[in-house]
């Protein structure tokens, strides 16, 4: 999927015992790169003294052995990677933010978007804060440390700060002694934690990242939930627990989490396929080979093809070099891109009616580049499924939708839509097949509102990615007449 970014990943690790933690860290980060490919960051906590390096780039590329080394041994440590869906692609955004205070260090790593950050911002700034980056991070930095003044602890400097955090935030936070997890109220984005066999204790957003370095998972953090994690062991703080319905952003489960990552209790891998075997019962069309877009759309098909009973059949081979191709800067970028990070097999869809499977059409020109070289590999046909509803209102909540223009299926009826991708059909998920993806059904209290236009929160003033930077001219403006 070309067009749809989320915010980050974020990782945790406290240690019983001084260790080159930064490596844990490392592994943890590259297991979760999917979640983002713009900067990455690690701080490591050696006796309170906190040693950490971050950059704009992939994971593998900012931490050579040589600054991994240089970063030395501690007991805590997090890290982060980052798509930013709020401020510019810069250095100056990299995660984790590392703050001194009179009360101490802190570092702090954040998953999510606020809904209330512009205006949280502009209060702090009126009270004299001075903020050097454009993301809603440092708000949340400047939330937490203000309340540490009057608070006995950082952790409750954390409970009390989420009286005033509105929106989506999974964090870890470093001081010098404690790790500490939270997960805001409506618990839109995952987080769990487990523990090593040398008794390290690991905090991720996915569980992938905990199975990359050899950490057994125990349990998702529950939406509000504050984890502390020191010499005393753990300690979870519970003032938050139940005060807002369950809302997990259910496109964790349709395409950012990896399909190996168990989320809340159910399989990503076994949740896509589920979406797929919705298709199939609810629109059934006669066909010779289903196929998937890779990577996101390979266990859906797997899914059609076992419901539907039409052979399942590898249509492309993606080169494994090339980066997401959202990452891309431009659309004649995106385009380009697509050509090479994807290559049709002609000898699985030569002649053939083919169902092709991805997660979602964002804005349609990717697919309608993948449905022509469907067709000039020698597809008959081509029915285009997606395992989404429509997009058709903007996410809040850490995905990088912040506006209906560019949203095809704002503009455009399913036919046209159709007609624009050069597909034979078109069939999207229904929203109640997506509302019943898990188990649990709708008890699991899933976030839709970019299919429904039902959000369980009050809407951002300024929804604009880079609405920071838009205030702060304007203030300047402002000044200078």
């Amino acid at each position: 999927m070309s067009n749809l970014r989320e915010e980050c990943g974020v990782f945790g690790v406290f240690s019983p015992v001084t260790c080159h933690i930064a490596d844990t860290v490392y592994y943890g980060l590259f297991a979760l790169q999917h979640r983002g490919q713009e900067s990455c960051g690690i701080v490591v906590n050696d006796d309170g003294l906190f040693n950490y390096d971050k950059d704009t780039g992939l994971v593998n590329d900012v931490f050579t052995r040589e600054k991994l080394d240089a970063l030395g041994s501690g007991n805590i440590a997090i890290g982060h990677v980052r798509y930013g869906t709020t401020g510019v692609a810069e250095r100056i955004n990299a995660q984790p933010i590392v703050v001194n205070h009179i009360k101490g260090r802190m570092a702090l790593a954040h998953n999510g978007n606020l809904v209330n950050a512009f205006e949280l911002r502009a209060e702090l700034e009126l009270q004299g804060s001075i903020f050097h980056t454009t993301s809603d991070t440092e708000v949340i930095s400047y939330i937490v440390t203000k309340e540490r003044l009057s608070q006995p602890s950082i952790e409750q400097a954390v409970n009390a700060a989420m009286n005033r955090l509105r929106g989506a935030y999974s964090l870890v936070i470093m001081s010098p002694s404690k790790l500490i997890a939270a997960r805001d109220e409506f618990g839109f984005r995952p987080l769990c934690y487990g523990q090593r066999s040398d008794g390290s204790y690991i905090v991720a957003s996915e569980s992938c990242a905990l199975d990359a370095v050899g950490a057994s998972f125990i349990r998702d953090l529950e939406p509000g939930e504050i984890l502390v994690f020191d010499k005393n062991g753990i300690r979870s703080l519970r003032d938050h627990c139940k005060k807002q319905p369950h809302k997990l952003c259910v496109f964790e489960y349709i395409y950012f989490a990896r399909p190996d990552s168990v989320i809340e209790g159910c399989s990503v891998h076994a949740t896509r396929m589920k979406a797929g075997a919705f298709l199939a019962k609810e629109h059934p069309t006669d066909a010779d080979i289903v196929v998937g877009v890779p990577d996101s759309g390979l266990d859906a098909a797997l899914g059609y093809s076992i419901e539907s009973g039409i052979p399942y059949g590898m249509g492309f081979i993606k080169n494994k070099y090339i980066g997401r191709t959202f990452i891309s800067p431009g659309q004649k970028s995106r385009e380009d891109k697509v050509r090479i990070k994807l290559n049709p097999i002609a000898e699985t869809v030569r002649g053939k009616r083919v169902i092709l499977l991805d997660d979602s059409i964002v804005r349609g020109t990717t697919m309608a580049r993948i449905v022509k070289m469907l067709r000039e590999a020698g597809a008959k046909e081509v029915h285009v499924r997606s395992s989404s509803p429509p997009f058709t209102n903007p996410c809040y909540y850490g995905t990088d939708i912040d506006s209906k223009e560019n949203l095809l299926a704002c503009n455009h009826t399913i036919d046209e839509i159709c007609s624009l991708i050069g597909a034979d059909s078109l069939v999207y998920l229904s929203l109640s097949a997506v509302e019943n993806l898990t188990p649990k059904g709708p008890a699991q209290g899933f976030c839709t509102a970019c299919f429904s236009g039902n959000y369980p929160t009050e809407l951002p003033t300024d929804p604009r990615k880079n609405r920071f930077e838009g205030k702060i001219s304007e203030r300047e403006k402002e000044h200078h007449e």
